[in-house]
């Protein structure tokens, strides 16, 4: 696991290293674009205090929103399993979609043809310029998984990073349990 490469489609997993980066602090990362020259991704454990409606009030809509990354903070983006319902739907890989046509999404949302585990929606997302990725990755700053995405958008938030860290095994055992803040320990 801890030699693959970056891919679109695989997940980017915060080191327990990195505690002190309140950006990527215990994040695990979908990656939905990886080329030559850039990498994009979303958080997909951070989910913030707004709903859909709080952010557009024409939608009427619940759904919680995740802070997707440190970049373009005041732009909304949405990965999704659905497809056949959302035009324009760009492929990340194993049934996940990056983006669509909105005004088919709002149409879905308003008529309550969606679930929240078929779509997720974030504010910003994360990304890097070439090589930078890499760098990181060769400073231990990630590791990545190619483990299931398929059921990534209805796993629990709150124990992601921990059963990812589990999954890692040996030495990673040990940072499974320790608070967040390793101050408070």
């Amino acid at each position: 696991m801890s030699h693959l490469k970056p891919l679109k489609g695989r997940l980017l997993i915060a080191e327990p290293s990195i505690l002190n980066d309140s950006s990527f602090n215990r994040a695990i990362i979908l990656i939905t674009e990886h080329t030559n020259k850039n990498s994009v991704g979303f958080i997909l454990n951070r989910p913030l205090e707004y709903t859909l409606q709080d952010l557009l009030p024409e939608i009427a809509c619940n759904f919680t929103i995740y802070q997707g990354g440190p970049v373009e903070q005041d732009n909304l983006y949405f990965v999704h399993k659905v497809p056949h319902l959302i035009p324009e739907s760009i492929e990340v890989d194993s049934g996940i979609f990056w983006g669509g046509n909105f005004k088919s999404l709002r149409e879905l949302l308003n008529n309550g043809d969606l679930e929240s585990t078929d779509i997720r929606f974030f504010l910003g997302y994360s990304g890097w310029d070439k090589n930078q990725l890499t760098d990181e990755l060769n400073l231990n700053s990630w590791f990545i998984s190619e483990n299931d995405i398929k059921n990534i958008l209805s796993t629990d938030d709150e124990s992601l990073w921990r059963n990812k860290i589990l999954q890692k095994g040996g030495d990673y055992k040990l940072w499974a349990n320790a608070p967040s803040d390793v101050n408070l320990n």
